[in-house]
């Protein structure tokens, strides 16, 4: 059993800024809809799952924000194209058969890797399409990071990365990747680091001394003064930081992960498209509808593009 859990917000915006100025003959955008789309399909044949959910963030998780008010301020607005995309990808999705699944003040990758646990530990294959650091800490033999980034791909299209591509990626295992941005912090949220300390000097020292417990407990093991001082006087940033890397992986789960069957919606997913115009991306799936004994679906409307 292979299950697919997809970072919904991170192949939105994605897709918004890999692919501009395309809309509709009504003038609406459907530039994220339209990669977004093309990107799951993609997935959807690289991977084969049996089970699959496009997960999005929903809120914060007020644990993280009251470690740290500031949590992910530096974010700006969504633009006001991307808003209705956002809408009709939550909607819609499930006409594909993936289920499209949020948690009011939940992140993303809280429910992901919920859902991961829950899967593995019922001897699932799970697969996670994400580019969020923090997931990179599920990663053991069961659970891989599906890539299409040209530093992953040694030949094809795409990579699962699996312990030792993190390893290799990172300079540490997969489960103390939080350790390392316990002390290195994570820009693009917010989140400050211990000045001075880049990922490759945090995953020596992690290496080194097992974790950033030890290191807490005993920071004389540290031999490099400069180094070590400077952990001692943010000491309060690095005990906040590996708490909100932590992930939560014990959330009730909105649908059951043995329940997220792929189940395509042919009509309602062709007159989705249709509307949006996707002309070849309709084409496409009238033929994959057909073999798949539903048709022949009527024939496309004048003026549809793409």
């Amino acid at each position: 059993m292979r299950l697919l859990l997809v970072d919904g917000h991170y192949y939105l915006y994605r897709s918004f800024f890999a692919i501009r100025g395309l809309r509709n003959s009504r003038g609406e955008p459907t530039n994220a809809i339209f990669g977004f789309l093309k990107a799951l399909r993609k997935m959807l044949t690289d991977i084969r799952p049996d089970r699959a959910a496009v997960i999005w963030d929903c809120g914060l998780p007020a644990r993280r924000v009251e470690l740290q008010p500031a949590y992910k301020q530096n974010r700006s607005e969504m633009p006001d194209d991307l808003r209705p995309q956002e809408d009709w990808l939550q909607e819609k999705i499930p006409l594909l058969g993936t289920a499209s699944l949020f948690v009011e003040n939940t992140e993303a990758d809280d429910l992901i890797a919920s859902y991961a646990v829950a899967a593995r530990r019922e001897g699932a294959e799970v697969v996670i399409a994400t580019n969020d650091k923090d997931i990179l800490q599920l990663v053991d033999e069961s659970t891989r990071i599906y890539s299409t980034a040209k530093a992953d791909l040694t030949d094809g299209t795409f990579a699962l990365l699996g312990p030792v591509e993190v390893a290799a990626k990172w300079g540490v295992a997969a489960v103390r990747i939080a350790d390392v941005l316990a002390l290195t912090g994570d820009s693009s949220d917010n989140i400050p680091g211990v000045p001075g300390i880049g990922e490759k000097t945090a995953a020596g020292l992690i290496n080194e001394h097992g974790s950033v417990s030890v290191i807490l407990e005993n920071p004389t093991l540290i031999s490099n003064t400069r180094i070590r001082e400077k952990i001692e006087t943010h000491r309060q940033t690095v005990v906040s930081n590996r708490e909100m890397v932590r992930l939560d992986d014990h959330l009730e789960l909105p649908v059951p992960w043995r329940d997220l069957e792929i189940r395509p919606q042919w009509d309602e997913l062709l007159s989705a498209l249709r509307d949006c115009e996707f002309r070849s991306l309709v084409s496409e799936i009238e033929k994959e509808a057909a073999l798949a004994g539903f048709g022949p679906p009527p024939p496309p409307k004048q003026g549809e593009l793409f």
